[in-house]
């Protein structure tokens, strides 16, 4: 695509000879010949870059320049002219000008001004199409799911943003994301940062898992030219890089003990120090940490700091695993089915009875990334419309069924079903939990430690699973 130039000159001759100039070098070029017609012609045309004659018929140079950045203040305006001096410079740079140029103006070096001048500007419109995508992509609307635990989900995250909006010092509270790999940690800071008052700046993310532990400080934090043996240039850290807007750090119990002391210095002062560095920064970033690890765990065999955790865990979000959903399970399989027939243009596609079966029964070790990884795996390898259990592989326990099996035939007399062969998973985990608070005499943190899970993870359990409104309705701590 051409880049275009708008040229605004009463010297028609001049215009036109500068104007067939940039359109042998790859321009499109329209000329206007007082700053009316150059106003009225912006709008249609939208150039990359305006060359403007300070001594213009009728408004002048200047007063155009005003009305340009008025129309558009994202345009990109060189102002030219005969006479002026330093006068004229500087009013042209208080008013917004781009850039300032004097007659006579060499054909060579107004090209390279104007290749700099346009190539910032496709520049800066394509970054803004990538984060306004980014951003329409990134929203609570993400979150995909009916079930009682999604619902919860994004009504704690509603809440937190709600509460965001009225904050008298624009400092959001770090947040602690929690939940088994593959359960969509990193949608959930996406929607904190993109539906928060901080929407328009930075989203920078570092998994501080990928990295071996030496390069994560550098990584974040940046260094100075020296400051170890390949370190021939200064570098910005990821923490400058979010300034004003969101870090997060993914696998945050993957850091080792000399990030965790930065880290802590961050989240307290606001202020960190390059690698090799002689003084601290300030810096305005919010922090979102996950982890699939039980922190409180690491914090008690002393392989997290304490200091940190509960810096980190202002705001505890925990994400329910794929298994906990229900029958968000086939909801999201068709998301996946139908965004993945659009990819591969293999049109619409359905499942078949035997694959929901299977899909119901699978437990989902690896999530929601393992359900999408699943489902793209059997677009790839059916050979029509519906998918059927043998494309999905391992996943696929169940056979096809030949016909309806009658609900009574799964239960013994009465319609009971043994408790020692009662598979369901919601019903286990009810029935675990219920002999563990009875056990402990209804006491919390002692039933969490029978289970071997923490006391935030038992709360949100016994909420979803309905059983703070029953008989365990007076729950010790």
């Amino acid at each position: 695509m051409n880049r275009a130039v708008l040229i605004i000159d009463d010297e028609q001759t001049l215009a036109r000879n500068i104007a067939t100039f940039l359109e042998r070098h790859g321009y499109d070029a329209r000329v206007a010949t007082s700053g009316e017609e150059g106003l009225q012609l912006y709008p249609q045309f939208r150039p990359d870059v305006v060359l403007l004659d300070h001594n213009l018929p009728g408004i002048s140079g200047l007063e155009t320049l005003v009305r340009l950045r008025t129309l558009d203040a994202e345009a990109r305006v060189v102002l030219v002219t005969g006479f002026g001096g330093v006068e004229v410079a500087v009013q042209a740079m208080k008013s917004g000008a781009a850039d300032y140029l004097s007659k006579p103006v060499s054909l060579s070096a107004l090209r390279l001004l104007l290749d700099r001048l346009a190539g910032q500007a496709r520049l800066e419109q394509t970054v803004g199409y990538f984060q306004q995508r980014e951003a329409t992509r990134s929203g609570l609307e993400t979150l995909i799911g009916v079930s009682p635990a999604m619902q919860q989900l994004r009504a704690r995250i509603s809440r937190l943003l709600d509460a965001e909006q009225q904050l008298a010092d624009a400092e959001p509270p770090a947040v602690l994301i929690q939940g088994e790999t593959g359960t969509g940690k990193e949608l959930v800071a996406r929607a904190l940062h993109f539906g928060g008052p901080r929407r328009a700046q930075p989203f920078v993310e570092l998994n501080c898992g990928a990295l071996p532990a030496q390069l994560v400080e550098a990584e974040l934090f940046g260094y100075e030219k020296g400051a170890f043996t390949d370190a021939r240039q200064r570098k910005p850290g990821l923490v400058e890089t979010a300034e004003g807007g969101t870090l997060f750090l993914d696998e945050i119990g993957e850091a080792d003990a000399s990030t965790q002391v930065k880290l802590l210095k961050l989240l307290e002062d606001k202020r960190f120090r390059r690698l090799g560095g002689l003084r601290d920064q300030q810096v305005n970033v919010r922090i979102i940490s996950a982890t699939h690890r039980p922190l409180e765990q690491l914090v008690r065999e002393g392989q997290f700091r304490a200091d940190l955790f509960f810096r980190l865990r202002i705001v505890d979000i925990p994400v329910p695993a794929l298994r906990e959903r229900g029958e968000d399970i086939l909801g999201l399989a068709r998301h996946f089915l139908a965004l993945h027939a659009r990819r591969y243009r293999r049109g619409e596609m359905r499942l078949s009875p035997g694959a929901q079966a299977a899909l119901r029964q699978h437990p989902w070790p690896g999530n929601v990334r393992e359900l999408r990884n699943a489902i793209e795996q059997a677009v790839l390898l059916s050979n029509g419309a519906e998918v059927s259990s043998r494309e999905l592989g391992a996943i696929a326990s169940t056979p096809e069924p030949t016909a309806a099996v009658p609900e009574a035939a799964a239960t013994g007399p009465g319609g009971t079903t043994p408790e020692d062969t009662d598979l369901h998973l919601e019903r286990a985990e009810r029935r675990l939990i219920e002999t563990a608070l009875r056990r402990t005499g209804r006491n919390i943190t002692q039933a969490a430690r029978l289970l071997g899970i923490s006391r935030d993870t038992l709360r949100y359990r016994l909420e979803r699973l309905g059983l703070r409104d029953t008989e365990f309705g007076d729950l010790g701590s």
